[in-house]
């Protein structure tokens, strides 16, 4: 048998992308309304979204921002993170889980991950932590939410702050509650690969009132019109005052329009990469060449990002070839993540190659496979068709 690569008939005809959103015409019609109303930003429609997106993650407030950097960032102001603070934090993950303690002025200071479940590792997270310490953001990998139950044991113990940075995991339950009214701050992203979108765009949940006001100040300019935070609140209702040093991190209604009718859609959303989920699972349980992440409760997960590990020992090929394999079979891979403390930036910063090595483990033969819901089950069997291709040729080879 050949690989595509080698000159042999690829699975596909043409290339299956990782993710991909979904429009209707219901989304653009939503956005066409806004567009013809007197605000496109500003106004009601982002309010609304504010609202209906609290009510899905199970907080009393949520504030709506451009993009899920900005969420974060946001996050860290929030919680008071500056100069002199550290704050531990995923090691598999985008770089924006980082650097936005990094904006604040603070050290990220990279914990491990669970060999098993390829989230943060509470043992790891004790293991770092010094008087320095001020928050944890832990990364909901893939869509499968953190130990919260061992972080908050932890958070507690050592008077910490906990942030979840639910990019992945908009819809997840943890223990029956939803995602983003469990940690202190929750952020979340709907760029396009995400669950829903509103083009670019994030938020910010929470359940204290304290939290919410700085999180809506910081995304706000730090503007505010609340008389109740005036220092002089007798003024007429022109008046404003700036009590923070905040950003404009503003969404707008038009990215809100089409967020909240994304956001009708989240079950079905969340159905179809269940569905899709369990067939990979139930395929590539029989593949010994290859691991997948560990998910105790999946009936309960949405998932963002399937993830693959190949034991690229046993198959006697790097991971690079099977990844170069699976783009010429038509497969879109690609990989959920290069350790962040390997970035260029970050070596350059004094952070060491081997400081987390269940990551590095990890990210040496993880790849990445297409799932979003626009996928057929046609598509699905096609990556799992791929994936047994290459697996034999290997094994034929070896």
């Amino acid at each position: 048998m050949e690989l595509a690569i080698h000159g042999g008939v690829p699975v596909r005809g043409s290339v299956l992308s990782y993710g991909r959103q979904s429009i209707t015409e219901t989304d653009i019609s939503s956005v066409v309304e806004v567009l013809k109303s007197d605000f496109l930003t500003c106004g009601p429609v982002a309010e609304s979204f504010e609202s209906a997106l609290a009510e899905v993650a199970g907080a009393r407030y949520a504030t709506a921002v451009s993009n899920g950097t900005a969420a974060l960032h946001v996050a860290c102001l929030a919680a008071g993170v500056g100069p002199g603070d550290e704050v531990i934090v995923s090691s598999i993950t985008f770089a924006a889980s980082a650097n936005c303690v990094l904006y604040c002025g603070g050290t990220p200071v990279f914990a491990d991950i669970d060999p098993n479940t390829w989230n943060i590792s509470a043992a790891s997270i004790r293991s770092r932590i010094t008087e320095h310490t001020k928050a944890i953001i832990a990364v909901d990998f893939g869509g499968c939410p953190v130990d919260l139950d061992a972080l908050r044991e932890i958070c507690d113990e050592f008077d910490l702050l906990l942030i979840e940075d639910a990019a992945h995991s908009l819809g997840s339950l943890y223990r029956g509650k939803p995602v983003g009214g469990i940690a202190d701050i929750t952020t979340f992203s709907f760029h396009p690969v995400k669950t829903i979108t509103t083009g670019e765009g994030g938020a910010v949940t929470t359940n204290d009132e304290g939290l919410a006001r700085r999180i809506t100040l910081f995304a706000k300019h730090g503007i505010t019109r609340d008389r109740t935070l005036l220092e002089n609140p007798d003024e007429g209702g022109w008046y404003y005052e700036q009590l923070e040093l905040g950003y404009n991190y503003r969404m707008s209604d038009i990215q809100a329009a089409l967020g909240m009718s994304q956001l009708r859609r989240l079950g079905e959303f969340a159905n179809r990469r269940r569905e899709i989920v369990t067939l990979y699972n139930q395929e590539f349980s029989h593949m010994p060449e290859v691991s997948y992440q560990r998910d105790a409760t999946p009936e309960s997960t949405v998932r963002h990002l399937y993830c693959l590990r190949f034991d690229t020992e046993l198959l006697g090929v790097s991971r690079r070839f099977v990844f170069d394999a699976l783009r010429a079979e038509g497969i879109g891979v690609n990989v959920h993540y290069l350790p962040v403390y390997r970035l260029p930036y970050y070596r350059h910063l004094g952070y060491k190659a081997d400081c987390c090595p269940e990551a590095n483990a990890y990210y040496e033969n993880a790849i990445t496979l297409p799932l979003h819901y626009c996928m057929a089950d046609q598509d699905a069997e096609s990556v799992v068709a791929a994936v047994r291709k290459i697996v034999d040729w290997c094994k034929e080879q070896g």
